[in-house]
C-alpha cells in the first residue's frame, strides 16, 4: 500500500453479534495492557516497603525495577514476530497467563534474589501485552466509527496508566500490604485470558516463522535494548560512567546495536523489520511519540515528587492532583472523535502537541506555594493535548500498514514511545542533581550572615521563638531558614524541568509540517 494512504472501511458493518465480540475481545486486551503498563508505576511507588520487606539495601533494591524495565522492553518489539507465528490470540493468551503467575511468584517472593528473577518474567511476558492493544484494533476494526473510538480508549489506557499508579500504588501499600500490589494482577490477568482465547480471532498462526526464527537477531536486540534500558535507568544514580557497572552496560548496548541493526538488514528475515520506518508518516509520528514519551513520564514522576517534598501532600492528595489530566482526556475524548471525521490529523496533532507545551510552560511559573488548585489548568491542558495528538498519530502511523505488518509495526511505535520516555527521566534525573547544586550556590551566596537582611531576619525569628523554647534559640531560626531554602531550591530546580520539557515537546511540533497527508481511497468515505 503506498505510503500515506489509509486503508478504507469495509461497504458493510459488520452484524451486532460480531461487533459485540470483537469489543469485548478489544477490551480485555485493553485491560491486560493497561495492567502491565501500571505495573512499573504502583512499584515504583512502594519501593521503600518493599526493600524493607526483602531486607534488601538501597542499590540491591533497585534492581526489582531495572529487571522488570529491561525484560519489557526487549519484549515489546519481539512481540511483533512472535505474535503473527503463535497468532494474536495464542500470543496474548500465553502472555496473559505467563504474565498473572509471574505476578503471583512476586507476591510471594521470599527473598530479593527471587523477586528479580520473578520481575524479570513479568516484564517480558508484559512487555507483550502491550503493544497487542495498538495492532488489534486496527486489525479488528475497519469501520471508521470504532475504529477512532477504539483509538481513543487505547489512548486513554496507555496514558492513564503511568499518571494514576504511584498513587494506587501507595494506596494499595498502606491499606494492604506491598504484597498486594502484584497478587491484585490475578483477577484481570487470567479474566483478559480467558476472554481473549474465547472471542479474538483475527489471524491465524505462521509455524513456517519458527524456522526462520532469527536467534542472533534476537540476542543482539536483547544486548542492544537491555544494555540502553540499564545505563538509562543506573546512570543518574551512580554518576553514568563513574560507575563501571554502567560503562560496562553502555558498552554492551553500544556492540549490540551495531550488530542487531547490521543484522536487521542482512538476515533474510529479521526478527525485527525495520523497514517499517521505510513509510514516512510511520517513521515521523514515532519520534514525535518518542518526544510527548518525554513529556508523559517525566511529567508524572516530577509533579508527585514535587507536591510530597515541598507541598506535604500523601498520597491521596498527589493522586486527586494527577487524575485532572484522566478526567479531560475523558471529557475531550467525543470532540476528538468528532475532530476525526473531518479536521486533517496533522492539524489535530499540532494542536494537541501545543496543548501539553502549553501545560508544560504553564508550571513554569511554580512557586514553593502550589498546590492542586495551581496545577489545574496545566494538568488540563496536558490532559487534553495528549489525547489530541494520540488519536491521530496512531492512525498515521499504523493506519496505512497492510495487515501482515501492524505486529511488527504496534512493537516498534511502542517501544519509541518508551525509550523516549527512559531517556526524559534519565536527562531530568541527571539535571535536577546538576541544577539543585547551582541554585543551592546562588542561594548560599543570598543567605549568608554577613548579609544585614539574613542576619536581622535571624534575630527576629529567634526572638519570635523565644515564648515557645523558653530562650532565644538561633539555632532553630537557622534550621527554619535551611529548610526555607531547600524548598526554594527544589522549586528552582523543578520549574527549570518543566521549562526543559517544553522545549522538547516543542521540538515535536517542529516536526509536524513533516508529516504527509493522509488520502483516502476512492470507496472510503463511508462510516
Amino acid at each position: 500500500m503506498s505510503e500515506g494512504t489509509l486503508t478504507p472501511p469495509i461497504a458493510a458493518a459488520p452484524d451486532a453479534a460480531r461487533r459485540r465480540r470483537d469489543w469485548i475481545a478489544f477490551m480485555a486486551i485493553t485491560v491486560g495492557s493497561f495492567v502491565a503498563i501500571l505495573d512499573v508505576q504502583i512499584v515504583a511507588s512502594s519501593i521503600d516497603q518493599i526493600r524493607a520487606g526483602l531486607s534488601a539495601s538501597v542499590d540491591e533494591i533497585q534492581w526489582v525495577q531495572t529487571s522488570y524495565l529491561i525484560a519489557e522492553i526487549i519484549a515489546i518489539p519481539l512481540s511483533g514476530y512472535l505474535a503473527p507465528m503463535m497468532s494474536t490470540r495464542v500470543f496474548f493468551t500465553i502472555a496473559a497467563v505467563g504474565f498473572t503467575l509471574s505476578s503471583l511468584a512476586c507476591g510471594f517472593a521470599w527473598n530479593l534474589a527471587s523477586m528479580i528473577v520473578f520481575r524479570a518474567l513479568q516484564g517480558f511476558l508484559g512487555g507483550g501485552l502491550i503493544p497487542a492493544l495498538f495492532a488489534t484494533l486496527f486489525l479488528l476494526f475497519t469501520n471508521q466509527r470504532d475504529r477512532t473510538l477504539s483509538q481513543v480508549v487505547a489512548g486513554m489506557t496507555t496514558l492513564l496508566a503511568p499518571a494514576i499508579g504511584p498513587t494506587f500504588g501507595g494506596w494499595i501499600t498502606d491499606a494492604l500490604s506491598w504484597r498486594w500490589l502484584f497478587l491484585i494482577n490475578f483477577v484481570p490477568g487470567i479474566g483478559c485470558a480467558l476472554v481473549v482465547w474465547a472471542m479474538l480471532d483475527i489471524d491465524k498462526p505462521n509455524p513456517k516463522m519458527l524456522k526462520n526464527l532469527d536467534i542472533y537477531g534476537a540476542l543482539f536486540l536483547a544486548m542492544f535494548l537491555g544494555g540502553l534500558e540499564y545505563t538509562l535507568d543506573d546512570g543518574p544514580r551512580h554518576d553514568w560512567f563513574d560507575d563501571g557497572a554502567v560503562t560496562a552496560s553502555a558498552l554492551l548496548a553500544v556492540v549490540g546495536g551495531t550488530l542487531f541493526f547490521w543484522r536487521a538488514f542482512a538476515a533474510r528475515q529479521p526478527i525485527v523489520d525495520l523497514r517499517t520506518f521505510k513509510d514516512r508518516n510511520f517513521a515521523v509520528t514515532s519520534l514525535v511519540s518518542a518526544l510527548l514519551g518525554i513529556s508523559v513520564f517525566t511529567l508524572n514522576y516530577i509533579t508527585p515528587v514535587f507536591l510530597a517534598e515541598v507541598g506535604g501532600y500523601n498520597a491521596q492528595q498527589i493522586g486527586s492532583v494527577m487524575m485532572v489530566s484522566g478526567l479531560i482526556m475523558i471529557l475531550v475524548s467525543p470532540l476528538v472523535i468528532q475532530l476525526e471525521k473531518f479536521l486533517d490529523p496533522r492539524v489535530t496533532i499540532a494542536i494537541g502537541v501545543l496543548l501539553v507545551a502549553a501545560g508544560s510552560y504553564a508550571n513554569t511559573a511554580l512557586t514553593e506555594d502550589w498546590g492542586g488548585a495551581q496545577f489545574l489548568l496545566p494538568q488540563a491542558l496536558r490532559g487534553a493535548g495528549m489525547i489530541f495528538s494520540f488519536v491521530p498519530m496512531t492512525n498515521l502511523a499504523l493506519g496505512p500498514l497492510p495487515p501482515q505488518e501492524l505486529n511488527n509495526a504496534s512493537g516498534l511505535y511502542a517501544v519509541t514511545r518508551n525509550l523516549g520516555g527512559a531517556i526524559g527521566l534519565a536527562m531530568v534525573a541527571t539535571l535536577v542533581n546538576q541544577r539543585s547544586w547551582s541554585h543551592w550556590q546562588a542561594l548560599a551566596e543570598q543567605t549568608r550572615m554577613s548579609r544585614p537582611a539574613v542576619h536581622d531576619w535571624v534575630a527576629a525569628t529567634s526572638a519570635a521563638l523565644h515564648p515557645q523554647l523558653g530562650r532565644a534559640s538561633e539555632a532553630g531560626a537557622l534550621a527554619l531558614l535551611a529548610q526555607q531554602a531547600t524548598r526554594q531550591v527544589a522549586t528552582m530546580t523543578y520549574s527549570d524541568m518543566y521549562l526543559l520539557l517544553t522545549a522538547a515537546t516543542l521540538l515535536a511540533a517542529v516536526l509536524i509540517p513533516l508529516l504527509r497527508k493522509p488520502v483516502l481511497q476512492a470507496g472510503s468515505a463511508g462510516h
